[in-house]
């Protein structure tokens, strides 16, 4: 798994949710996950969430950390696992930094003070398997009551987060496949 922060702006819409576009836009080939700070705005045409979609509820946040991922040999319910993980590792490191943070994860999502901190979906594509994750960095705006990593968390720089939350995720990811492979079978 590669990991990397990108250190421009990007405006998340939807369409980065489609397979290679690590590849295309950071040349970074397999399996991957990669971070950005930048507006985020999802209309209904690009959301990836049919019950989003049927309860006419886009997506907008002035500011958010965007995680990206893509796997090349997983399935889709392997992907939910995974997202599910990334978010509970986000939520333990939070609490373990800022541990006066009152933060609870319901599924794929996670709240402060019963505020919604995230946004979270996984999907699959027709060559890969894909994970949005968005963290509010500035909850002004947003469509629903939203909680945000600088002013409800207290995070005072977003990339050095980001940047220990993709290498703790990469970390735990690979010592997943450490121990399934020091095992023998059992017959």
């Amino acid at each position: 798994m590669q990991t990397i922060f990108v250190d421009k702006k990007i405006k998340y819409t939807g369409e980065q949710l489609s397979p290679h576009w690590i590849y295309k836009n950071f040349k970074i080939m397999g399996n991957a996950i990669i971070a950005f700070v930048g507006e985020c705005e999802v209309n209904l045409n690009h959301m990836v969430d049919i019950e989003d979609v049927i309860n006419n509820e886009p997506i907008y946040s002035k500011q958010m950390l965007n995680i990206i991922e893509e796997n090349f040999n997983s399935s889709l319910i392997e992907t939910v696992y995974k997202q599910r993980l990334l978010v509970t590792i986000t939520k333990e490191l939070i609490e373990k930094k800022f541990p006066n943070v009152n933060i609870k994860r319901d599924g794929d999502d996670l709240f402060i003070n019963n505020k919604k901190l995230s946004v979270s979906i996984a999907t699959k594509s027709v060559t890969s398997t894909l994970i949005h994750f968005g963290l509010n960095i500035d909850a002004e705006g947003a469509p629903v009551n939203a909680a945000d990593l600088v002013n409800d968390v207290g995070i005072k720089d977003i990339k050095e987060f980001a940047n220990e939350l993709l290498l703790t995720y990469k970390e735990e990811l690979n010592d997943i496949n450490l121990a399934a492979s020091k095992v023998r079978g059992v017959i």
